[in-house]
């Protein structure tokens, strides 16, 4: 395996809203990515607050979405924005010397936000695949991708990574 990882975050069947536009395109980047020999993360986040009803942990809205290809058993949870404040992720993450992120996921002013800058200011190389991140708000995408892209992150769509 490569210190590489294919980071797919929150796809989970409380996530209702856009993201059938990217499925296809995040099924294509786990193809490329077990082709190219990276490590393949899948993220779920579970809301413990009482007050919320989504994503809650032993439902059907936590689970993963049936149209994900799940090819690994490094599906890791987490109660926060960030990934990286799971500790079995943050763990796996070292013990595999994993140094650069492909991130793809749900929520591009959320979890995809907070994992993507935390991941850069932990030193990281990161990459976000614009194609395969969407958003509660489509309007918000672009904003997001300057947002990256300030904070150190790589923009670009899945074909100009497959390409490359």
């Amino acid at each position: 395996m490569k210190n590489k990882a294919l980071v797919m975050i929150d796809l989970q069947n409380d996530i209702t809203k856009n993201y059938k536009k990217i499925i296809g395109r995040v099924n294509e980047a786990i193809d490329w990515a077990v082709a190219n020999e990276m490590h393949i993360i899948y993220i779920k986040h579970y809301n413990l607050s009482e007050k919320t009803r989504t994503f809650k942990p032993e439902t059907k809205g936590a689970e993963l979405i049936p149209e994900l290809e799940v090819v690994t058993d490094n599906v890791f949870e987490k109660s926060k924005a960030n990934a990286l404040t799971s500790e079995a992720f943050a763990e796996f993450v070292s013990k595999n010397r994993i140094r650069e992120f492909y991130i793809t996921g749900a929520d591009a002013t959320g979890c995809v936000k907070s994992t993507s800058y935390n991941l850069a200011k932990a030193g990281y190389k990161v990459h976000v695949i614009s194609d395969c991140v969407t958003s509660y708000d489509l309007k918000k995408l672009d904003e997001m991708f300057t947002y990256y892209a300030d904070k150190g992150c790589e923009v670009k769509e899945l074909k100009d990574y497959m390409e490359g």
